[in-house]
């Protein structure tokens, strides 16, 4: 049975986005306001800095447009599926990596949201476990991220009265 199953939200990048929507706005200023003519500039530099002004906006509008294309994608990449017994997660784009944490290593759960994660309607679930590979495990961006931390944490104890586990500081 599946408790919880997805990726990270797309609008968890809510702050790259908004740093991508300043800079495309200053792109397109550059392209639009000839900065040129506010300047009493000979001819010929005023043509070669309208040149240098242009291909500079276009280049910095494409660095935007990849960095958000290559942060999405990263995003997508990813997805988890909870049940009873364990979390597992897959992620990559070419070569995909898979991986698990059982139930009953997890020792504590957090869930953070702040102002703008609540506005997007996401949220970040942070374990700490006795797993060696993965001590403190983050599903960053979640939607649903307060079901998803009730279903683990449900989870996580009824895998504790299961196997007896007792975790030792």
């Amino acid at each position: 049975m599946i408790l919880f199953e997805g990726s990270p939200s797309v609008w968890g990048i809510s702050g790259v986005l908004a740093k991508g929507a300043f800079f495309l706005c200053v792109a397109v200023f550059l392209i639009v306001y000839p900065l040129e003519k506010t300047f009493d500039l000979p001819e010929e530099v005023a043509l070669a800095f309208g040149r240098y002004r242009t291909l500079c906006s276009l280049c910095l509008g494409m660095v935007v447009v990849l960095v958000l294309g290559v942060k999405i994608i990263h995003l997508k990449s990813i997805h988890y599926e909870v049940t009873p017994d364990r979390i597992e997660w897959a992620r990559g784009v070419f070569a995909r990596k898979v991986d698990n944490l059982d139930m009953f290593r997890i020792v504590d759960l957090k869930l953070r949201r702040s102002f703008l994660d609540r506005i997007f309607g996401v949220g970040t679930v942070e374990l700490m476990t006795t797993d060696k590979t993965d001590a403190c495990f983050v599903f960053e961006k979640m939607r649903d991220s307060q079901k998803l931390y009730d279903a683990i944490k449900k989870a996580s104890l009824e895998a504790y009265k299961e196997r007896g586990a007792i975790h030792l500081e």
